[in-house]
C-alpha cells in the first residue's frame, strides 16, 4: 500500500521486492543530488567560520562571503528538494488527506494527485525562468565579487538551481504519473 506506492513512485520505503533498475538509479540521481547540497553545506559553513575568524583575527572580511553565501543557500534548497518531495518530507498541511483516508480513499488520491500537478507546474516554471537567468549569465559573464581582489562567475550556481529544481519537476511528475495509474485501476491506496 504506503510502501508499494513510494517504491514506484521513487520513494525510499516499501517492500522487499527488488525495484526496477530505473527507478533505483532515479532514486540514486535524487539522492545523489542532496549528498551535494549536504556537501555544499560544509564548504558554506566552513566559509564562515573562515570569515568569523579573519574579522576577529585579522580585522577585516574575506572577498565573497556575503554573495557566495547567498548563491549557495539557493542551490543546496533546489539540490535537495527532490530528495524532500520524493521522501514525503516537503511541508504541506494532511489534516484534510487524513480524514479523507478511511471514508474516501480515491478523493484523498485525486487530492494528492492534484499535488503534484500543481508542484510539478510550479517548479517546472521556477526551472524555466532560471533557464533564462542562466543564459543570461553565461551570454555577459555575469560574476560576484569585486574586480582585482575575487571574483567567480554565477553561472555554475544557476545551472546547479536549474538541474535541482528540474528534478524536483521530474519528480513530481513520476508520482503524479503512479498515483494516476492508481486511480484508473481503481485502487484507493495512498502512497
Amino acid at each position: 500500500m504506503r510502501g508499494e506506492a513510494d517504491n514506484a513512485a521513487g520513494g525510499a520505503e516499501g517492500p522487499s521486492r527488488p525495484q526496477p533498475l530505473a527507478i533505483r538509479a532515479w532514486g540514486w540521481v535524487v539522492d545523489g543530488l542532496a549528498v551535494l547540497g549536504t556537501g555544499m553545506i560544509g564548504v558554506l559553513m566552513a566559509i564562515i567560520c573562515a570569515d568569523i575568524l579573519a574579522r576577529n583575527l585579522l580585522g577585516g572580511s574575506l572577498p565573497l562571503v556575503s554573495e557566495f553565501g547567498a548563491l549557495a543557500l539557493v542551490m543546496i534548497v533546489y539540490l535537495q528538494l527532490a530528495t524532500t518531495i520524493r521522501h514525503r518530507r516537503l511541508v504541506r498541511s494532511d489534516i484534510l488527506l487524513n480524514l479523507l483516508d478511511a471514508p474516501a480513499p480515491r478523493l484523498r488520491m485525486v487530492l494528492e494527485c492534484l499535488f503534484d500537478l500543481v508542484g510539478a507546474v510550479v517548479i517546472a516554471v521556477i526551472a524555466w525562468s532560471t533557464l533564462g537567468m542562466l543564459e543570461r549569465d553565461i551570454a555577459v559573464g555575469q560574476y560576484i565579487g569585486v574586480t582585482g581582489v575575487l571574483i567567480l562567475p554565477t553561472w555554475p550556481f544557476r545551472a546547479l538551481i536549474l538541474l535541482g529544481a528540474g528534478v524536483a519537476a521530474l519528480q513530481f511528475v513520476f508520482q503524479l504519473a503512479y498515483r494516476l495509474r492508481l486511480v484508473a485501476a481503481g485502487k484507493g491506496q495512498t502512497p
